[in-house]
């Protein structure tokens, strides 16, 4: 119980932090998804699934370091990758020395659990960032509702970390 208390008290926290980013929300998108991620390791849940917040907060990262370079007229050849790769290298090399990333015992499909749920974290990511864009193309542009910018992303991301925990939790797979 004081899990859930704490946990809709962090939620709390990130939404009242949504006022003051209001000029540019992907400070929120990173709280909210960071967020998601801490409650999901503290939780108990399952490498997959809070490695899907693993992936997304470091697309969410990379979009941002780049924007802010492109803001600050900063720019090298391909930045873009050198960029990816370095959040990739710092992320996932410590994992790796710690034993957490290539564990025998911590796979899926053959494949490490947090390297493919990093994987479906970063793509679900684009999937809600794709359906924001979308949905305001629809309507002329303009937001359907204040925040959907985050909270399109956000929910694609709770939705597919929702499935797959019932997934692992149900032994499909």
């Amino acid at each position: 119980m004081k899990k859930i208390i704490l946990l809709s008290g962090l939620i709390a926290l990130g939404l009242s932090l949504a006022n003051w980013a209001l000029a540019q929300p992907c400070p929120v998108c990173v709280v909210a998804i960071g967020a998601g991620l801490g409650a999901s390791r503290w939780l108990g849940i399952d490498d997959v699934v809070a490695s899907i917040w693993i992936g997304a907060l470091l697309t969410v990262l990379i979009v941002w370091t780049l924007l802010w370079m492109k803001n600050k007229k900063w720019s090298f050849p391909d930045d873009g990758v050198v960029i990816t790769l370095l959040y990739i290298v710092l992320t996932y090399v410590p994992l790796y020395y710690v034993g957490i990333v290539g564990h025998p015992l911590n796979m899926i499909w053959g494949i490490d659990k947090i390297l493919i749920g990093s994987i479906i974290g970063t793509t679900a990511f684009f999937a809600g960032h794709w359906m924001n864009l979308y949905m305001k193309s629809k309507n002329n542009g303009k937001a359907f509702f204040p925040y959907q910018k985050v909270a399109i992303p956000f929910g694609v991301i709770f939705i597919t970390s929702l499935i797959f925990h019932l997934l692992i939790q149900n032994k499909i797979i």
